[in-house]
């Protein structure tokens, strides 16, 4: 049955339009526009009134690492390096499948909250299988989120054993995984090289090869800190763009995650190759990783979406906080308040990261999928009224969000999380760290 959803205002073609309406079929938008004129054209809709409030699209969450939400506050105030050992590699051998599970639910169920209706998830911790895939991707379906699973490819002998494969292992497993998924609108599966550091060349290149058979885009991280860019000048005597491109990988399907350490000729190359940029801003900012140069890079022509990275290197899961985020961060270091504007980062965390990870979301209209966010028109937040977008982009607070729509269902309204219980997850997570305890 098609349903009309009615709202005070809709986010249509760029802009706010009064008295808006969406018509929503089999989880997909099938006609937008005035409501007056809709409801003429489609009296036999059922109608769903969203009285004061805003409809605009869901936001896209361009990279995340769902375990990582069981570890926030863990290993705070730390150098990259002291941070990644106490939190990550400690905690890492006490997963199994129940807390991969858990807090994949913590992270997505978060992100509902604060108006995420697809993420990436970059997942490495795979103990020799699948199994602890699947328990993420289940936790994606129980709650309604769409999810882009990147499963990572990574072979450094430093890092915990459940990180590492062996290259044919790390490709017939993320093969299998993809073939399993296929054609599912709500679970897509990627390959992800973890990083220049963390892969090898010959997991790069199989990971890159791997996403033309499978006709996908591939994730990696790249530059996110300084002694990447100077292991990769060692060991290969090239900066890491010009060596991914020396290996055959920078092309139109590389999402690179951070790029903070790039220099000119770098900026200009995998701009050149067509590639797309998944930036973390309160991640890079709270590891101290440095500043990406954004209004660079968007010059140079790459593609560049926002991505919240892992809940104990932000803290936060909102792409609206990584809207404001990137804007204040990247004003703030050219000392230019007209560099990056509210449109722009506003794309990101919509459009920009739908058309990169190459889904039917991100924008509200015919075709698209029907993932989509209603903000409470009388939050304070978001007064004045007349300043609407500007406020959305640069003032508004989680509370504001009242309604989340993903593939037409409703999986978050004023009562909460309608698919799995809030109080649930967070008992999940109390009973897992009371057994961790005991544990260590």
């Amino acid at each position: 049955m098609a349903e009309l959803y009615l709202a005070d205002y809709v986010y249509l073609n760029g802009a706010f339009q009064k008295q808006g309406a969406l018509l929503v079929e089999n989880g997909m938008i099938t006609d937008t526009g005035d409501a007056e004129d809709l409801l003429h054209r489609y009296p036999n809709a059922d109608r769903v009134h969203w009285e004061g409030q805003a409809i605009v699209p869901g936001t896209v969450n361009a990279h995340n690492h769902s375990f990582q939400s069981l570890l926030r506050g863990i290993a705070i105030d730390k150098p990259f390096l002291e941070w990644r050992d106490q939190a990550l590699y400690k905690y890492t051998p006490l997963l199994d499948e129940e807390a991969v599970y858990t807090g994949a639910l913590l992270a997505f169920g978060e992100m509902l909250r604060y108006g995420v209706t697809t993420v990436s998830d970059f997942f490495y911790v795979h103990n020799g299988g699948t199994a602890y895939d699947e328990a993420v991707i289940q936790a994606a379906k129980d709650l309604g989120i769409r999810l882009v699973f990147a499963r990572t490819m990574y072979d450094w002998d430093g890092a915990p054993p459940a990180y590492r494969e062996t290259v044919p292992d790390a490709v017939e497993r993320t093969r299998a995984l993809a073939k399993k998924y296929q054609g599912n609108p709500m679970v897509t599966v990627h390959p992800a090289p973890h990083s220049l550091h963390a892969a090898s060349p010959e997991m790069i290149k199989a990971g890159h090869r791997l996403a033309v058979e499978l006709d996908t885009p591939f994730h990696i991280h790249v530059a996110e800190e300084m002694f990447e860019v100077e292991e990769t000048l060692r060991d290969y005597g090239l900066r890491p763009i010009h060596y991914l491109d020396s290996l055959g990988v920078l092309d139109e399907r590389m999402i690179a995650i951070h790029l903070v350490w790039l220099d000119d000729s770098e900026v200009e190359l995998i701009g050149a190759r067509r590639g797309s940029l998944a930036y973390c801003p309160s991640s890079n900012m709270f590891l101290a990783d440095g500043i990406t140069r954004i209004p660079d890079l968007v010059k140079a022509g790459v593609n560049v979406a926002l991505g919240t990275d892992g809940g104990c290197s932000n803290n936060r899961i909102s792409v609206y906080e990584e809207m404001r985020m990137c804007a204040l961060l990247q004003k703030v270091a050219r000392l230019d308040g007209t560099c990056i504007t509210a449109g722009q980062v506003y794309r990101m965390g919509t459009e920009n990261a739908g058309h990169m990870l190459r889904l039917p979301v991100g924008t509200l209209e015919a075709g698209k999928c029907a993932d989509f966010n209603g903000i409470d028109l009388h939050d304070l937040s978001l007064a004045p009224r007349n300043e609407l977008f500007a406020n959305m982009v640069y003032a508004m607070q989680p509370g504001a969000i009242t309604n989340v729509v993903v593939a037409g269902r409703s999986v978050f309204d004023k009562t909460g999380i309608r698919t799995v219980s809030e109080r649930e997850i967070g008992r999940k997570v109390e009973l897992l760290f009371e057994k961790w305890s005991k544990i260590s």
